[in-house]
């Protein structure tokens, strides 16, 4: 069937238009709560989970597949680039779905120019243009390629705009649902949606656009057409907007000139699209377990909006300069002619504007759930075992023989809805534990929102599971709950396993497993200053406990839970090693929008951006992480090798070291690992 036939799951479930009820407590809403995604009012219907119980097939097919849902036009070119565009560089094809019309008051002008008459139909329209002049440059093509426009019907009789365009094998596809972005008596209508038991929105109608009539959505039927996207498109990769952004205390002037939620980081439409987002992959798990009975393979993140103001910049000026290249051709100019009579861009958005800025979100990219890929154990016989999370589960590959770089299917381990991240930490018997974070309610309409650290022990060793079990939330209510970050455990000599995670507040949280296996409280490590997310722990030569976190004006960094000596400022997570012959640990990461890597012994030459992985290998260290172009490189000694060959790297990768030299495993963009071993091996280049 064509994409654009029919792509729908069945047939509409609920009522008619509820205009009058939808106005009753709308002076309540406020977006405070939406940025929690939840109001104080009764679920109208259940929202399925899928079943944390393991053992359910799961079906990767080893196609790649990525898709993007976004808020507005122009929220992936801000906030999920350059990991959309490193995909399209490898090949991988993209739909990119748009929830509202992005089509405001309808003013499109350059500050300085004379007003424009408002015309919300025409500005959506060239929104619309913009991205595909945008998209065609990161194909590679003229900014004025022609696309292929249609309709596609969707879940329930709607219809939305579809552009295609194709170019030596890769496909983009830009899918417009056009919900407004405002209506009536509502200045942001998505976080209404997401919160009102009984508001329908009806949608915009772009100006030039195929699509000649509006639909009405509800919430329910919002995500029942998410579902049948992803049901019919299949992702193997999924990117969206943050659910759940950071508390945010920021001044009036600064909240109106961003159109920030009071209290939040975030954009109000992006955090209610991310919910819908992830209510969506929630579903559409649930209902593959319960019909065909499988699991489909996907890999999900979720990016950071607004966050990007509030924190150091990540990207240095190579990356950042190419990623803002593309918003020159999404806000193109007046004076352009590019065949659509409505306009040529967001032009507030057009020629150096991105960068000039003072609200900073084109020269950072941060992920809700940082973290490396798949937590790497080395079996008694030589072989690997990956464990990470597909299809919002935790799940197992195992490598076919010794230093093959194969691996089996995956097996499902169970305990979803997962976040993308797990943590982990081996006993001294070998025995291993995974740590996660449920999304244990995502109900919308007042219904329950939470999350919960869970554990996956290993029984025995390389043996089988026990139950997963619940290891609660260091934050007391739901709406604070749902701010905390990515687990991360080690094991200190004695046996016991220490668990840290950021909190609401921007600090750490951790609990202690003793060796009898029994937990402690939570409790919170002293703050300095509030720290981003993506923390490090490691135990040096003395069984001391480091936990280091790149900070919002220094790296912070405690022993044995004590403040030690706090590093400079650091843009992206930090990486720390046992230091070699000495008590201690040697850190590793970029300043603010540097190349460079720093360590306490100088520059690494180690150019590149990003997080990256590091390992103490005898007199040395090993270093893991991408190079300007996005490519996976590996530093041992004075030589570099950068990897050319090989499925798209989706996640971090893991660094681990072994008996024939370091390997690195990662999550390709086909949600399938990949093993990556370069000293001496082919798929590689080595540079002196």
């Amino acid at each position: 069937m064509d994409r654009s036939e029919l792509l729908k799951t069945g047939q509409p479930r609920r009522r008619g238009v509820l205009a009058a009820t939808a106005a009753l407590g709308a002076a309540a809403l406020g977006t405070t709560a939406l940025a929690g995604c939840s109001v104080p009012a009764a679920p109208r219907r259940a929202q399925p989970a899928a079943d944390p119980a393991p053992g359910v097939p799961i079906v990767s097919t080893r196609r790649e597949q990525l898709m993007q849902i976004a808020a507005h036009p122009d929220d992936d070119l801000y906030f999920m680039n350059p990991d959309t565009q490193r995909m399209l560089d490898a090949g991988v094809p993209l739909v990119s779905v748009y929830v509202t019309a992005g089509e405001h008051e309808g003013m499109n002008q350059i500050k300085g120019m004379a007003p424009a008459k408002p015309d919300r139909a025409a500005y959506s329209s060239s929104r619309h243009q913009g991205l595909r002049q945008a998209y065609a440059t990161l194909l590679g093509l003229d900014k004025f390629t022609p696309w292929q426009k249609g309709v596609v019907t969707l879940h329930g009789g709607r219809r939305a705009e579809i552009n295609t365009l194709v170019h030596r094998g890769r496909r983009v596809e830009l899918i417009f649902l056009n919900l407004p972005e405002h209506a009536p008596r509502r200045y942001m209508a998505l976080p209404d949606l997401w919160s009102d038991r009984a508001l329908e929105l009806r949608t915009h109608i772009s100006a030039d656009s195929p699509v000649d009539r509006s639909d009405t959505y509800d919430h329910d039927q919002l995500i029942d057409v998410l579902v049948g996207l992803l049901d019919r498109y299949r992702p193997t990769v999924v990117q969206t907007l943050d659910p759940d952004p950071d508390i945010q205390i920021s001044n009036a002037a600064t909240r109106k000139r961003d159109a920030e939620q009071p209290g939040y980081s975030d954009h109000g439409a992006h955090t209610a699209v991310a919910c819908f987002s992830w209510a969506a992959l929630i579903r559409w798990v649930a209902e593959d377990q319960k019909g065909p009975g499988q699991i489909p393979a996907f890999v999900a993140t979720a990016f950071r909006g607004y966050y990007n103001r509030h924190w150091p910049k990540n990207l240095p000026p190579q990356v950042l300069k190419e990623k803002a290249g593309h918003l020159l051709p999404y806000g193109g100019d007046p004076s352009w002619e590019c065949g659509n009579p409505s306009g040529c861009g967001d032009y507030g958005v057009g020629g150096g504007r991105p960068l000039k800025n003072s609200k900073g979100w084109v020269r950072a990219t941060h992920h809700r759930w940082p973290g490396a890929g798949p937590a790497v154990v080395a079996r008694p016989d030589g072989r690997l075992d990956a464990y990470g999370v597909l299809g919002l589960r935790a799940v197992h590959w195992r490598e076919t023989e010794r230093g093959s770089g194969q691996w089996g299917d995956p097996k499902d381990l169970g305990g979803g809805p997962l976040a993308p991240a797990l943590g982990s930490a081996t006993l001294p018997d070998g025995r291993v534990l995974l740590f996660g974070v449920r999304i244990a309610a995502l109900a919308g309409r007042g219904g329950a929102n939470k999350r919960e650290v869970v554990l996956l022990e290993q029984r025995s060793p390389d043996g089988p599971f026990l139950a997963w079990r619940g290891l609660g939330n260091p934050e007391r209510k739901d709406d604070r709950g749902r701010r905390i970050g990515v687990p991360v455990a080690v094991t200190t000599p004695d046996g016991r396993v220490h668990l840290f995670i950021r909190n609401a507040d921007k600090g750490v949280s951790t609990r202690v497993r003793s060796t009898g296996g029994t937990w402690s409280p939570w409790r919170d490590l002293p703050r300095t200053q509030e720290i981003q997310d993506g923390l490090d722990a490691v135990v040096d030569a003395e069984g001391r406990v480091h936990v280091l976190a790149a900070g919002r004006t220094a790296v912070q960094h405690w022993i044995d839970s004590v403040p030690a000596a706090p590093l400079p400022l650091a843009g992206d997570p930090v990486a720390a090693v046992p230091a070699q012959g000495r008590a201690g640990v040697d850190v590793y990461y970029r300043k603010p929008a540097a190349k460079e890597l720093l360590s306490r012994r100088g520059n690494a030459s180690f150019d590149g951006y990003g997080s990256v992985a590091a390992a103490a290998d005898g007199g040395g260290t090993v270093l893991l992480g991408r190079d300007l172009r996005g490519r996976i490189q590996l530093r041992k000694g004075g030589r570099l090798w950068t990897r050319t060959q090989g499925a798209a790297a989706v996640q971090a990768p893991t660094l681990r070291l072994a008996p024939g030299g370091p390997v690195a495993v990662g999550l390709g963009a086909d949600a399938h690992p990949w093993v990556w071993r370069p000293v001496n091996r082919s798929g590689a280049t080595s540079h002196s």
